[in-house]
């Protein structure tokens, strides 16, 4: 009872924001524009700050542990090739390909990743680790997949071109690089630059929840529903199911078994919406994924973490 309270508390409220935003758009106070400058303003200032604070503060060295990291980012790949293709070869309506790749596989691991450890250790663990591990994978997948499937008839050279061009000047890639290279340079910002780097980073989840409300396309996302909740079942189900079993047998247990099924089963990101936006795409799918995963996540998460401890593979 207590993992589920946790987990309702966790995930629910982030659900009643979204909600909040639609409302707040139906009676008049958001409008379409600020929605856009509201992604824009996320994609460019909020979200690198957010991503560069947490790897800034991450101590890379003290927590290098090269088995885990590689774990973790193995399955980032598997997770993200194995979708790429199963959704080319049966995903009729091709022009949704690189959202509901993006919105199968990439969570809010560092989000909910450090939040649910502390929740149950009172400190943040292996949940730096995780984020080392994944998090830089999920962004350069993620501009991968939704440049090479943006529907533009682009040749393949011409999409590995304009790939790596925006891998490079991808604002949330510019500062996952320039994270690491702080925390690996153990530099330390004055008080005052840290404050104000913090002020926008804590903008970065709200602004994307009550954004993603605002946008939220009713209509349009009824007739996405199958393929939202195909990618929902994905994200929620299928890849915890798949890849858990393997961490238990390669020895993983208590905090690093419990930030990697947060890895695994969390939430879709709000950020992917911001960059599905921002990167050409329609966002339905993703915003509807979104909304899904956050609303049923409590119950899976929970069940994930009741399967652990019942087994004694978490203390």
């Amino acid at each position: 009872m207590d993992s589920l309270i946790y987990s309702l508390n966790a995930t629910v409220p982030v659900f009643l924001v979204i909600v909040a935003g639609y409302i707040l758009k139906r009676v008049g106070m958001l409008n379409d524009v600020f929605v856009k400058c509201a992604n824009k303003f996320n994609f460019n200032v909020t979200l690198p700050a957010l991503l560069f604070a947490d790897l800034s503060a991450t101590d890379i060295i003290g927590d290098f542990d090269l088995k885990y990291i590689l774990f973790c980012a193995v399955v980032t790949v598997a997770a993200f090739l194995l979708l790429w293709v199963g959704a080319r070869i049966f995903l009729k309506n091709r022009t949704l390909i690189g959202e509901f790749v993006q919105a199968a596989y990439r969570s809010s691991a560092a989000v909910l990743g450090v939040a649910f450890i502390q929740n149950i250790y009172g400190d943040s663990g292996m949940a730096p680790v995780m984020i080392i591990g994944c998090v830089p994978l999920f962004n350069i997948f993620a501009v991968l997949v939704l440049t090479f499937e943006g529907g533009e008839g682009k040749s393949g050279m011409e999409h590995i071109r304009k790939s790596l061009i925006n891998i490079v000047k991808n604002p949330i890639i510019i500062a996952i690089a320039c994270g690491v290279a702080v925390s690996l340079l153990r530099i330390n910002f004055p008080e005052i630059i840290d404050k104000t780097l913090l002020s926008f980073a804590k903008m970065a989840s709200p602004l994307a929840l009550i954004a993603i409300g605002a946008g939220f396309e009713g209509k349009k996302a009824v007739s996405k529903i199958k393929t939202s909740a195909v990618a929902a079942a994905v994200k929620l189900i299928a890849l915890p199911a798949i890849f858990i079993p393997i961490a238990v047998k390669m020895g993983f247990r208590d905090q690093a078994l419990v930030a990697l099924i947060i890895m695994l089963g969390s939430p879709t990101t709000p950020s992917s919406y911001i960059m599905a936006k921002n990167m050409g795409h329609e966002g339905v799918l993703t915003s509807s994924t979104v909304v899904m995963t956050t609303l049923f996540s409590s119950l899976t998460l929970t069940f994930w973490i009741f399967i652990a401890r019942y087994f004694g593979l978490i203390a």
